[in-house]
């Protein structure tokens, strides 16, 4: 078969999750697809993966993806003829010690959030499920009966089959050799075998993903790692169904295979493979066995499984698997391509997530649209930084190092920091600040008093910070508090049609006098909140964006992607031009006229403003707007003069008892505030009116802008979920996200964030409470709540407005 001169789709790569792609848009999108695959299908990084399939995650969309592949792969056998391997043995995860029991009793609490059957079970039913394990060491174990395990190979040669049976055309031995660009797209793939012009091209190319996209001009941020796991000779009692074992504490895992043990593990010292670009010849090839660094695994192994001690190994597998830097996979459309979609970076999940991976990634190329919220997986959650290989080598083999170790709340990184520091560090080092870290910039989390080591101290009860925390919290409601979020991302949007612009892509009315702040959601074809952020309009013509630090690269592409042909707009991002010192606390406006000629009074700078005013010589743009629900300023300060800037603040507000604050008092701050935070409690999964943000809305306006009409077509119907928030009373309990939400002793919904509000003394959570025949005021105010906290319900509280100054009187003082 000849290569054809065109496709509409051509998808790079015919491992697992290049197949299922090619599978989804022949079968779901009657697409014309071709794959190209430099070597033989599988012959990367599949053919090797040992092939366990898991499905609880963090996130309750990669859930649902992980568990849309079990569902595919116990049916596909029937559509193609070719069997998958698949076989639903269960999950076993044991836990040795009480941090690991808590996680445990936490992710039984996810599992029922997102609807999946998880059970926590004793160390007798571990040995009858297992009789040749040695559980003399274990609390207990998680037992997930729905997960198992398939054979890599045979589940991508039967998604390949069904990719050809809806009409997709698949090439081996073709490798891609570059693309002819125009205007930042792709219009042909180049081949050695020829040339195909089409409309989109999918990267699914494993561990070369990398280098296909700098053929593009794109930034895949994944670092090939060695991992290593043997093949035991034929085990005596061993059933052949066995549930596959996950033993973190060890490091390690296992499944049955023809009567034997796969067994590998995660190291705490893993070997990367190359920073450079990896041979394009490497087709069902390996390492040489390390015995010397596997042996740590070796002996965790036989400790667990006894008989492992007497039994031979028939094979050992040396291969290299890409990994990413902050353990999620790499989805989604790449910013500085507009018609190349990723699917790379695994991380070891590539045959749990191939089939799942598969479906939304067709969905996504063909609508241009995810189709759900796919925020923890896309490219797009990178940046700049990214583009420096050691760096993600680094950073990617320590989140390497931490795929069995306790999942901490509040965890940090420490590779690969200090990267980007704003002009204020050294200072705030010296206030004793304890860094975390964002898209690579040091950030101050709290503050250590005097006599407190200033360094967090993980643990899955309260930790060290909380008292510091709630002395920082405290402050800002009854002095003056000054916040560092220079790491903002800040982006100006200028030309005679910026307007226009702003007013097709903002669900708010931005069409208000220079001077005039909106805050706004931009919304996605659904109606679901592609991004939150603060539009400043300084001029006719001169608009100032501010959005969150994460969300630098998605909303800067999101805006410019969403720019109608042929205006006049330009769009810059100029995160690093300014410094951000937010002046927060009811003495705000006392330490601002100290340092400014200008009048700040409420009269003359109301809330919701914008001004450039001088401190300190220097030209400062102030915005009126809190993130705390107090009385408040942003202030917007060339980067050079933060410093200086800074000093005259400190200096001005002694009086004012002013002092620096973190962003974990930040966080329980606009918890009792209710103001939501992208990415948890407002996704592309939510509309504004679910989320209580409908009065942000223009739909009074007769306005077209982009999510009105399915917002239009939600109409009167009653909505099927409201974000509420939750208080628990209970001392010894901590919220973090996902404790299942109980209506009247039945489910309905999960929280989306958790933590504390120090000034009501209370637990604070919030989630979407669902209801398929509608949630209406009397169904929020009739039920008796519950959350259900790490396997144990605890009385709740619901409340319909924020916990604390509900009327906003405080900030527009």
């Amino acid at each position: 078969m000849n290569l054809p001169s065109h496709a509409q789709v051509v998808v790079i790569g015919g491992g697992i999750i290049g197949c299922s792609t090619a599978y989804h848009l022949a079968r779901d999108h009657k697409a014309d697809v071709v794959l190209l695959e430099q070597g033989r299908l599988t012959s990367g990084s599949t053919w090797h993966a040992a092939g366990l399939v898991g499905q609880l995650r963090s996130s309750a969309s990669i859930t649902r993806v992980l568990k849309y592949s079990v569902e595919l792969y116990k049916g596909l056998e029937a559509e193609t003829g070719l069997a998958t391997g698949w076989k639903m043995t269960g999950c076993l995860r044991l836990a040795t010690s009480q941090d690991r029991w808590t996680e445990f009793r936490r992710l039984a609490t996810t599992a029922k959030s997102f609807g999946m059957e998880m059970h926590l079970i004793s160390p007798a039913e571990v040995k009858a499920l297992w009789p040749l394990m040695d559980v003399s060491d274990l609390v207990g174990a998680s037992w997930l009966p729905t997960d198992g395990q398939a054979s890599p190979s045979d589940i991508t040669q039967s998604l390949a089959k069904g990719a050809r049976m809806h009409g997709a055309k698949l090439f081996e031995e073709t490798r891609v050799t570059g693309f002819e660009m125009r205007d930042g797209r792709i219009v042909k793939v180049k081949t050695a075998k020829g040339d195909i012009a089409c409309e989109t091209v999918v990267n699914c190319a494993g561990q070369w993903a990398r280098q296909v996209g700098v053929m593009a001009g794109i930034n895949v941020p994944l670092q090939p790692v060695k991992h290593q796991y043997i093949i035991t000779e034929k085990i005596d009692g061993l059933a052949a169904d066995a549930p596959t074992i996950r033993d973190p504490d060890r490091r390690t895992y296992f499944k049955e295979e023809v009567g034997g043990l796969v067994m590998g593990g995660y190291e705490p010292n893993p070997q990367a493979w190359t920073t450079g670009d990896v041979p394009d010849d490497w087709e069902f090839r390996l390492f040489d066995d390390d015995y010397d660094h596997f042996e740590q695994h070796m002996t965790q192994a036989i400790e667990r499984v006894p008989a492992l001690a007497n039994v031979g190994v028939k094979q050992m597998i040396n291969g290299p698997e890409s990994f990413t830097p902050d353990g999620n996979f790499i989805l989604g459309s790449a910013p500085e391509c507009a018609n190349m979609f990723v699917g790379a970076g695994f991380n070891a999940f590539g045959i749990a997530s191939g089939g799942g991976a598969g479906w939304v990634l067709a969905e996504w190329a063909v609508r241009g649209e995810a189709p759900l919220d796919l925020w923890v997986v896309d490219i797009r959650r990178f940046s700049g930084l990214h583009r420096d290989r050691q760096w993600v080598s680094d950073r990617t083999l320590e989140a390497y190092g931490k795929h069995y170790t306790i999942g901490y709340p509040h965890e940090e990184y420490a590779s690969g920091r200090p990267r980007i520091v704003s002009p204020l560090y050294e200072r705030l080092k010296q206030h004793r600040a304890v860094f975390g870290s964002k898209l690579g910039w040091e950030r101050p989390n709290w503050f250590a008093p005097e006599g407190m080591a200033a360094e967090d101290v993980y643990s899955m009860g309260r930790q060290n910070w909380f008292g510091p925390v709630g002395d920082e919290h405290r402050h800002v409601r009854e002095a003056v508090g000054i916040f560092d979020q220079s790491s903002f991302a800040k982006y100006e949007i200028g030309g005679a049609d910026a307007l226009k612009a702003l007013d097709w892509i903002c669900a708010n009315d931005v069409a208000r006098p220079a001077g005039r702040l909106t805050y706004t959601q931009l919304l996605n074809t659904r109606g679901g909140i592609e991004a939150d952020l603060t539009v400043a309009r300084l001029a006719d013509e001169k608009f100032y964006v501010v959005t969150g630090t994460g969300f630098r690269t998605h909303d800067l592409a999101w805006i410019a992607e969403h720019v109608g042909k042929g205006l006049d707009v330009t769009l810059i991002d100029v995160t690093e031009d300014f410094g951000t010192l937010s002046l927060m606390g009811p003495r705000a406006r006392d330490v601002l006229a100290a340092v400014t000629k200008a009048d700040v009074s409420n009269a003359d700078f109301p809330f919701g403003h914008v001004r450039e005013i001088e401190i300190a010589g220097h030209t400062v743009r102030a915005l009126r707007v809190t993130y705390v629900g107090e009385l408040g300023w942003e202030l917007h300060v060339p980067i050079a003069a933060t410093g200086i800037v800074f000093d005259a603040l400190m200096a001005a507000g002694k009086p004012q008892r002013i002092r620096p604050v973190g962003y974990r008092a930040l966080e329980s701050l606009r918890l009792e505030k209710g103001y939501r935070a992208w990415g948890s409690d407002i996704t592309p999964n939510d509309t504004p009116f679910e989320a209580g943000l409908g009065w942000a809305v223009k739909l009074r306006k007769n306005t077209d802008f982009l999510g009105r009409s399915a917002l239009l077509k939600l109409g009167d119907r009653p909505l099927q979920k409201r974000l509420a928030a939750f208080t628990a009373d209970a001392p010894d309990i901590v919220l973090v996200g996902r404790e299942t939400i109980l209506r009247d002793g039945l489910p309905v919904g999960y929280l989306t964030s958790g933590g504390y509000g120090y000034t009501i003394g209370k637990n604070i959570g919030y989630g979407y409470v669902r209801n398929a025949d509608g949630v209406s005021d009397t169904f929020l105010r009739s039920g008796r709540y519950e959350l259900v906290v790490a396997n144990e319900p605890t009385p709740a509280t619901l409340h319909m407005e924020p916990l604390y100054d509900p009327k906003g009187a405080r900030v527009k003082a």
